[in-house]
C-alpha cells in the first residue's frame, strides 16, 4: 500500500490559530454526534428499572435486572459487525459519510423504542422488537466509536492531539450524564408511577430528535480522508492489492497492531463499564442506596469525570500517553478491590460518591487518551477499521458483559468475584502497556499530520514492520 498523502483538512495553509479554530469546529461537530449516540446507549440502563415490567415477565427486581442486562449485553454482539461495516466504509468513502449514517441509524432505533407497544399489547413480540431495536443501535454505535476516534485524532492539531481527542470521552461520558440528568428530572417531575407507566418513553424520543439535529450539523464537517486514499480504494481492486478498509489489509499487514489495540482496550472497557454503568445497579441492590439517590451520585461523579478528560489529555500532550495508561493499570490493580468492597458496605451517599469518584480518577488515565493511542497504531488506510474492530471485539467480549456478569453475581450472592474479574482484566492490559507501547514514539499520525513532539528523532520502522521514510515526514 502506498504512503498516504496528508488529508485535505491538514493540507490547507494557515496560521496555527486558524488551524486550531478549524480543529475546534470540526471536533465539536464530530463529538456532538458521539454525545447523542452514547446518550441513546445509556438511557436503556438508566431507565431499565422503570420499563422492564413492560417487556420482561419476572416480578423479582434482581431477576428482571438480570434479564434486562442480558438484552443490553446481546446488543454488544453487533458492535464488531458495525465496526467492520462502518470502518470499511469510513476508510474507503470518508469519515464524514460514515458518521452521518451511524447517527441516522441510532435515531431510528430510539424513535422505534419510544413508540414500541408493550407485552400487554403484543405479547412476546414486544421483547423481540425491543431486542431488534437494540441490535440496530449496537450496530450503529459499533461504527461510531472507531470512526469518531479516527476523525478526532486526524482533525486535531499535532501538538494537542491528547487534548482534542479526549473530547470523544467527554461526549461519551456526557451522553451518560445527560441520560442521568433526564432520569433525575423525570423522577422529580413525574414521580415513580407515571415514569413506570409511560414516562420512560420520553428519553428515547429525546434521543431520536437530538440525533436528527446532529445529522444536520454533520453535513458541514470537513473530511479528513485524502482523495488519493479514496482513489486507491477503487484502484487496488483492479491491481489485486489489499484495499484500504478491508480485513485482508488489516489481517495481513496490521494484525500485530490489532492485537495491541484489543489488549489496550480490555482492562479499560471492563473498568469503565464497572464504574459508570453497572455501579447504578450495584449501589441499588448491593449497597442498598435508593434509586433516586444513586442517580444524583452518578450524575455529579460523572460530571467531574467528564471535566477531567481534557486535563488528562493535556497532561499526555506534555509527558506522553504511556504514563497515563500506567497510572490506570497500576492503581486499578491495587485499588479495585478496596474501593468496590468499601462501596458494597456503605449506605452513606457522600461516602459512596467519594468511592465512585476514586474509581473514576483511576479510569481517567485510560478513557482520556485511549482513542488516540489506538488511532496512532494504524495508518489512515486502515485506521477506522482497525480502531473500531479492535475496540468492538474487546468491548463485546469483556466490557459489554460487565452489567450481565455483575447482575448474575449479585443474584448468586457472589458479587466479590466481580472485583477479581475487574482486577485481572486491568492487570492483563497493564502488561500490554508495559511491554507493547513506547512513550513518545513516532506514529502513523506523526507521519501523516506532523510530529507531536519537538525535537523528535528520525522515524523508525513501526510495529508492523513498515519503513517510515524520513522524506514522508
Amino acid at each position: 500500500m502506498s504512503t498516504e498523502q496528508a488529508a485535505p483538512l491538514k493540507g490547507a495553509a494557515g496560521s496555527e490559530a486558524a488551524q486550531t479554530r478549524r480543529a475546534v469546529g470540526n471536533i465539536l461537530k464530530g463529538s456532538a454526534g458521539n454525545l447523542v449516540e452514547w446518550y441513546d446507549v445509556y438511557i436503556y440502563t438508566a431507565f431499565l428499572a422503570y420499563f422492564q415490567p413492560h417487556f420482561f415477565n419476572s416480578k423479582d427486581p434482581l431477576q428482571g435486572a438480570l434479564e434486562g442486562m442480558a438484552v443490553f449485553a446481546v446488543t454488544f454482539l453487533m458492535r464488531p459487525i458495525g465496526s467492520w461495516f462502518f470502518g470499511r466504509f469510513a476508510d474507503r468513502k470518508g469519515r464524514k459519510a460514515a458518521l452521518t449514517l451511524s447517527v441516522t441509524m441510532m435515531s431510528a432505533g430510539s424513535f422505534f423504542i419510544a413508540i414500541l407497544p408493550t407485552k400487554d399489547v403484543i405479547g412476546v413480540w414486544a421483547l423481540v422488537l425491543l431486542v431488534l431495536a437494540r441490535l440496530v443501535q449496537g450496530f450503529s454505535v459499533g461504527g461510531e466509536y472507531g470512526t469518531s476516534a479516527t476523525y478526532m485524532s486526524e482533525a486535531a492539531t499535532a501538538k494537542r492531539r491528547g487534548f482534542f481527542s479526549s473530547f470523544q470521552y467527554v461526549t461519551l461520558i456526557g451522553g451518560q450524564m445527560l441520560a442521568l440528568l433526564v432520569l433525575v428530572v423525570l423522577q422529580n417531575a413525574l414521580g415513580k408511577e407515571a415514569l413506570s407507566e409511560w414516562g420512560w418513553r420520553i428519553p428515547f424520543a429525546i434521543g431520536g430528535v437530538a440525533a436528527l439535529v446532529v445529522l444536520w450539523l454533520r453535513r458541514s464537517m470537513e473530511e479528513t480522508v485524502s482523495a488519493s486514499q479514496v482513489e486507491a480504494a477503487a484502484g487496488a481492486k483492479a491491481s489485486g492489492e489489499a484495499q484500504p478498509g478491508t480485513l485482508k489489509l488489516l489481517f495481513t499487514q496490521h494484525w500485530r497492531a490489532l492485537l495491541v489495540c484489543i489488549g489496550v482496550t480490555l482492562g479499560g472497557t471492563v473498568a469503565f463499564y464497572t464504574y459508570t454503568n453497572f455501579i447504578l445497579s450495584f449501589m441499588n441492590n448491593t449497597s442498598g442506596i435508593p434509586k433516586e439517590t444513586t442517580s444524583v451520585i452518578n450524575f455529579w461523579a460523572l460530571f467531574i469525570f467528564m471535566l477531567l478528560q481534557p486535563v488528562y489529555g493535556l497532561i499526555s500532550d506534555r509527558i506522553g500517553r504511556k504514563p497515563l495508561l500506567l497510572w490506570f493499570g497500576i492503581t486499578g490493580v491495587l485499588f479495585t478491590w478496596p474501593l468496590m468492597s468499601a462501596l458494597a458496605g456503605t449506605k452513606d451517599p457522600m461516602v459512596a460518591f467519594l468511592l465512585m469518584m476514586g474509581g473514576l480518577l483511576i479510569v481517567g488515565g485510560y478513557t482520556s487518551i485511549n482513542a488516540l493511542v489506538k488511532a496512532e497504531l494504524f495508518p489512515a488506510s486502515i485506521r477506522a477499521l482497525g480502531v473500531g474492530l479492535g475496540y468492538a471485539l474487546a468491548n463485546s467480549m469483556f466490557g459489554g458483559t460487565v452489567p450481565l456478569i455483575g447482575a448474575a453475581l449479585q443474584k448468586a450472592g457472589q458479587v466479590e468475584m466481580l472485583f477479581t474479574y475487574v482486577t485481572v482484566a486491568i492487570g492483563i492490559s497493564l502488561l500490554v502497556y508495559i511491554f507493547a507501547l513506547k512513550n513518545r514514539k513516532a506514529t502513523h499520525l506523526d507521519r501523516e499530520q506532523g510530529h507531536a513532539w519537538d525535537g523528535h528523532p528520525p522515524l523508525q520502522a513501526d510495529d508492523d514492520g513498515d519503513r517510515l521514510a524520513a522524506a514522508n515526514r
